[in-house]
């Protein structure tokens, strides 16, 4: 079965990239450029996820798309020409400034599209409960307002999965840790900050750190300034 997925570098989009190689889907994977401050290293990040992947022999398949220019008129400090990234925690208030509007309403448009033009039966989003503090389209009731629109504008031939939905960053990472193989978490990359090396700081590096911690496990990446 074809699954259309985006494929971000993050630590959610390759727990779930691991999740449907293991269950045995033929994954097509979307890596969206779309002008963000960590966009250049998650990308890289993704292209080394899909590579683990790929010379594993796993069927996967990889498209990148290019949208900067339809975010450059959006507003949010996640994007390049916009304001400073806050520090802090994840649930903080401050970090309502890096909601890119309708990313994903956008993201998963594109590929019920593409699914619809491979014959693939559906498109697979890492979104998960953690993240519907500030994220309004990380929400259950987006993820199932989005399944209902797809499908019947797919004329029901395309649905949305969303297998971390009731997920936080701890099981997530547990769930990836008892994948086969294990999802290559060294690989990936969390920070929303525009530089190479992750900040530790911002607030999706302090709920990876979080994750790790709370398992035991150091986690594998670097961290400005040895964390």
């Amino acid at each position: 079965m074809k699954v259309v997925m985006g494929l971000s570098g993050g630590m959610d989009s390759a727990t779930l990239l691991g999740i449907l190689l293991e269950q045995g889907y033929d994954v097509h994977c979307c890596i969206f450029y779309y002008g963000s401050k960590h966009n250049k290293w998650e990308n890289i990040a993704a292209q080394s996820v899909f590579e683990f992947y790929f010379k594993q022999g796993f069927s996967i398949t990889k498209y990148m798309m290019d949208i900067s220019n339809i975010m450059k008129v959006f507003k949010s400090n996640l994007l390049l020409h916009c304001g400073d990234i806050p520090e802090g925690y994840y649930n903080d208030k401050s970090m309502s400034v890096t909601v890119v509007p309708e990313r994903n309403f956008i993201f998963a448009g594109i590929m019920a599209g593409l699914a619809e033009s491979i014959d693939a039966n559906a498109i697979a989003l890492g979104v998960h409960q953690g993240d519907h503090y500030i994220y309004p389209d990380c929400r259950k009731e987006f993820i199932k307002a989005l399944d209902t629109a797809i499908f019947l504008s797919s004329n029901c031939k395309v649905e949305v999965l969303a297998p971390l939905i009731n997920d936080n960053k701890i099981t997530i990472l547990k769930k990836g840790l008892e994948c086969n193989p294990q999802v290559p978490y060294y690989l990936t990359r969390t920070c929303y900050k525009s530089q190479p090396v992750s900040c530790g700081k911002c607030g999706s590096c302090q709920e990876r750190l979080e994750a790790f911690c709370e398992l035991g496990i150091k986690d594998p990446i670097e961290y400005e300034g040895g964390q």
